[in-house]
């Protein structure tokens, strides 16, 4: 059903070719005038490295770990960012590149030896709770103080799922026995 609404979607655009070509003229043209503000700039990166960063992480968690609470929530973390990806790319503006992969290596390396609880408890620490709080720092910032209307929208839009991750994040530490630092 999904892919018939995107090909109906996609079809119905070309009628609008011409006045999209125009818009899209002017667009490129205010945004060439007019560049993203070194908030917005920080904004999508931190979001995309966030994200990035999640999504690798989790999926480390699901061969590193051996507890069904840190894979579960490991699971719930890449569904969620994998979207979370998807609206930060439909928000960022014509001519401004979302990073794909822009994990930070530093997290992931320092995971990637670790096996069963000592993996647990690393990935619950950096990830579930010092990455969450990084990350809700980043939108509220991008909320309170970005300049381009579609990503302060966009942040808006995610930040009480990246609230909600938070606060999952503290009762898996809570029940595997993490202290947040």
């Amino acid at each position: 059903m999904k892919k018939m609404t995107v090909i109906a979607l996609a079809c119905g655009c070309f009628s609008l070719v011409p006045v999209a070509a125009n818009a899209q003229t002017e667009a490129a043209s205010t945004t060439a005038a007019n560049p993203l503000s070194q908030v917005d700039k920080d904004f999508v990166q931190a979001a995309s490295m966030s994200s990035s960063t999640e999504i690798d992480a989790s999926k480390l968690a699901t061969s590193n770990s051996s507890d069904k609470d840190v894979k579960s929530f490991a699971h719930h973390m890449m569904i969620d960012h994998t979207k979370l990806t998807v609206q930060l790319k439909m928000a960022a503006p014509h001519g401004v590149e979302v990073p794909k992969d822009n994990s930070d290596t530093s997290v992931l390396d320092a995971l990637k030896p670790l096996k069963g609880k000592e993996f647990d408890q690393a990935y619950i620490q950096k990830l579930g709770l010092e990455g969450h709080k990084k990350t809700i720092a980043a939108f509220e910032k991008e909320i309170a103080d970005g300049q381009n209307a579609k990503l302060k929208q966009a942040a808006q839009k995610a930040l009480p799922t990246i609230k909600e991750h938070y606060q999952r994040a503290q009762q898996l530490a809570s029940k595997k026995g993490v202290s947040e630092q």
